[in-house]
């Protein structure tokens, strides 16, 4: 085998034998669709404004779905419809309706974890691909091989499995069945998201989209003997997350898992900012390309990992694919989030391009944080690694020079030795990132 810094790797097997997996990514509204397909993706998920586990996101209503899918499909890219919650008989009583709004529209496939969901698709629509959810925790070939029986064509497989157990599943089952696993992202401390923390504490249902999080806030110990007095569980200076799991990042893992034959790399997270979509969507795109191509280098794992901490994350693992991960489950013990940046501004993706003036060149920003002339900044783009900068003058909406871009979304104008392109995302380090 050759190596390339201190990472042993397989030759890579050829096209007919192996097939390139798919970069599946969030798109919680528009904006984060588009991101994430300049940015990368083979394909999106998405969902309605109704029956997806991501209640709390943008989503999409029928008219903007449409402009979703027609935009993916015009990149060449793929997009699922999310119908993934564990449906109660009141929504199976009103999603024929929805259906009939929805499927027309013509999304690639149907993401669904319920076989009642699953039986009304296929009524609305006989020849809709069913992607079986992550929810239905599929843990074995035996499971697999009985859905795929009923006509799923693609299973997203538990989170709880060991890459043994993942190359095993897919020694036993015909490659007519894809294979998806997530590689980034949130976890949940509950078996594969399926949680009653949040309906029993806050009212809200986990397996109907609409979960709190309860796992991330801060407890106490009450003594039976003692009511009303709470005492800190200590764990670190930011507060005690008894729950609270790492985010799962499988880079690393990349070259191992592109030779199992797995069909799909899938990102979570619809409800992340479009700077995390991009961010999180690139360096796993120059991941799965680097492992496919065989030229896969320490030094470009140390840069995707340093990208990956810059947008918001609780600390990361690779979950269960090394097998038991053993006390502590899915490592809990650090809490709250942390980020190596902050994202201050972009560079509108339908802004002109760049234009040069003596010295340098001018471009139109939209402020996202507050930031200084004086910041040094680091720009993200879709093509080529992110790259430091300073601005060299900053002007507002009217033109006159400032020193700082204080409000929200503000369009601004600034001047730089070297131009940004349109769609870039501007950001600050908060360390050496």
């Amino acid at each position: 085998m050759p190596q390339r810094g201190n990472v042993m790797i397989e030759n890579p097997l050829p096209a007919s034998v192996l097939k390139k997996p798919e970069l599946l990514a969030p798109a919680g509204n528009m904006e984060k669709l588009r991101t994430a397909i300049r940015f990368g993706a083979d394909a999106v998920y998405l969902a309605g404004n109704r029956f997806g586990l991501r209640a709390g996101a943008d989503n999409f209503t029928p008219e903007e779905m449409r402009e979703g899918i027609a935009f993916a499909h015009a990149q060449g890219r793929k997009a699922y419809l999310a119908l993934n919650i564990l449906a109660h008989n009141r929504d199976i009583e009103s999603l024929p309706a929805y259906l009939d709004d929805v499927l027309p529209i013509g999304p690639d496939a149907v993401i669904v974890a319920d076989p009642g969901v699953m039986a009304l698709v296929w009524e609305a629509s006989p020849a809709m691909p069913i992607h079986l959810s992550t929810q239905a925790n599929t843990t074995n070939h035996a499971s697999a091989l009985f859905w795929h029986k009923a006509g799923v064509s693609r299973i997203v497989l538990a989170r709880e499995l060991a890459l043994e157990e993942i190359r095993e599943i897919l020694h036993r089952c015909p490659e007519s069945l894809e294979l998806e696993v997530f590689v980034h992202g949130a976890m949940c401390m509950s078996y594969s998201g399926r949680c009653m923390l949040s309906h029993y504490l806050a009212g809200r249902d986990a397996n109907r989209g609409d979960c709190a999080q309860p796992c991330r806030w801060q407890y106490g110990v009450v003594e039976e003997k003692r009511p009303g007095e709470y005492f800190p569980v200590v764990e670190d200076e930011r507060g005690t997350y008894l729950f609270n799991s790492r985010d799962l990042c499988l880079l690393r893992q990349i070259p191992s898992l592109v030779r199992t034959g797995l069909s799909s790399f899938k990102i979570e997270g619809r409800m992340k900012s479009p700077f995390y979509t991009a961010t999180v969507v690139k360096a796993y795109r120059e991941a799965i390309d680097s492992a496919w191509a065989g030229k896969w280098a320490e030094s470009d794992v140390v840069r995707w990992e340093r990208e990956v901490a810059s947008v918001s994350n609780r600390g990361f693992t690779e979950g269960f694919l090394g097998g038991d991960p053993g006390p502590g489950g899915q490592k809990t013990e650090i809490g709250g989030y942390q980020r190596g940046s902050d994202f201050v501004a972009l560079v509108p993706e339908q802004s002109a391009e760049a234009r040069a003036i003596p010295g340098g060149w001018r471009m139109e920003l939209e402020q996202r944080n507050r930031f200084y002339l004086s910041d040094l900044l680091e720009c993200l783009s879709p093509d080529g690694p992110a790259f430091p900068f300073k601005l060299t003058a900053l002007y507002d909406g009217e033109m006159t020079p400032i020193d700082v871009a204080p409000h929200p979304q503000m369009k601004l104008f600034a001047d730089s030795a070297i131009p940004l392109p349109a769609g870039s995302f501007l950001r600050r380090p908060l360390s050496d990132i």
